[in-house]
This record gives C-alpha cells, sequence and structure tokens, in this order.
C-alpha cells in the first residue's frame, strides 16, 4: 500500500473516532458565566458520567464569557438520556433562575475537528465589485449590532445573577443561625425547662 493511501486510512480512522465522540456529546446552552467545568459535572453526576467539557467562549462580547459548553459523556446512551431529561424538566445550575437547554452536538461545533476525508476548502478576499461584497459588509454591520446589545443584556443578566447569589448567602446564613438558636435552646436545657414550666412533652428526637 502507498503511503498516500495509508495516510488517507489514518486520516478516515481518526475522523471516524471524531465523529463517535461528536454522538456522545450534548451542546448546552443558556449558562451562566459563573459556571465552571467541576459545577457543571457536579450537576450532572446525578444522572450521567460527564468525562469532559469544552466551554464555547462567546467572541462577539469583549470578555468572550462563554454561555454554552460541549460535554461529552461516557456513553452515547447516556448522552440521550441527559437531552431527553433536560427537555421533560428544567434543569438549574448554580440556583440560576433559567434552565439550561441540552441537543445533541454537531460537527461544525468542534474548533479542533479534524479534516474530513476528501473535503477541500477554498477562500478568497471579495472585490468591492463582487455581489457578495455588499452581503459580506450588511453581515458585518449586523454582527456588530448584535454583539453590542449581547454585551448590553450580558452585563444586565451577571448583575441578576450577583444578586441572586447574594440574596442565597443571605437566607443561608439566616437559616443557620436559625439553626444555631434552635441548637443552643436545646443543649442548654432551656427547651426542657420551657416544656416543663407549660406541661408540654418533648419529644427525645
Amino acid at each position: 500500500m502507498s503511503m498516500r493511501r495509508l495516510l488517507m486510512a489514518a486520516s478516515a480512522e481518526e475522523y471516524a473516532a471524531f465523529e463517535e465522540r461528536v454522538r456522545r456529546t450534548v451542546y448546552m446552552d443558556n449558562l451562566s458565566p459563573q459556571v465552571t467545568e467541576n459545577v457543571l459535572k457536579a450537576a450532572l453526576d446525578q444522572f450521567v458520567n460527564a468525562i469532559n467539557v469544552q466551554f464555547i467562549p462567546n467572541y462577539i462580547n469583549p470578555q468572550s464569557l462563554p454561555r454554552a459548553a460541549l460535554v461529552e459523556m461516557e456513553t452515547l446512551k447516556q448522552a440521550s438520556a441527559i437531552i431527553a431529561e433536560m427537555a421533560d424538566s428544567p434543569f438549574m445550575v448554580l440556583g440560576m433562575p433559567r434552565p439550561v437547554r441540552a441537543r445533541a452536538a454537531e460537527v461544525e461545533m468542534f474548533d479542533s475537528r479534524p479534516k474530513k476525508p476528501g473535503r477541500k476548502i477554498t477562500y478568497k478576499w471579495l472585490d468591492p465589485e463582487d455581489p457578495d461584497f455588499e452581503v459580506a459588509r450588511k453581515i458585518k454591520v449586523l454582527t456588530r449590532k448584535h454583539a453590542s446589545e449581547t454585551e448590553f443584556l450580558l452585563n444586565h443578566q451577571l448583575k441578576e445573577e450577583e444578586n441572586l447569589a447574594n440574596q442565597q448567602l443571605e437566607n443561608l446564613k439566616a437559616h443557620y443561625k436559625k439553626y444555631e438558636l434552635i441548637d443552643g435552646v436545646l443543649s442548654d436545657n432551656t427547651a426542657k425547662k420551657l416544656a416543663d414550666r407549660y406541661r408540654i412533652p418533648l419529644s427525645d428526637a
């Protein structure tokens, strides 16, 4: 077998392995920018075994904060199961008020995908007289407008999430103070004395 055929066979085998990985991968979006790999894996651990998380940067905002991720599962069955589960029930991460969405990943979502055997990519500079030049210019303007709108919404979202996180922290502190108060009343026999005083049976539980 010639060297060229060997290279083609190796390329086909590599691409087939990549396609298998794509089928085991789930695309998740509507994520909070504060979600980390460990947080996302821990949230999914109750349903599936996520073996790899690749966040997708959002290049249309200055911070490039990710809002989506490619999550590779251990098996194709797990990938299908988590997509079905998240379609039927809201899936929250970090206590954020919007559910994460999930769907099957696609080949084009991977920036490190291998070259497809037999595929050729061509490119060229557009001349101002080219009919596609005006189309490209409009897309560029629309992209800038979309980037400005996205940045505004992102900043608003981050502010809301910060307020929610602070509120959850305050609630946690308040509940802990109540626990300390109850624990103190039980440990110093105050509860027993009050029960005896008002003739109320106090359960040992």
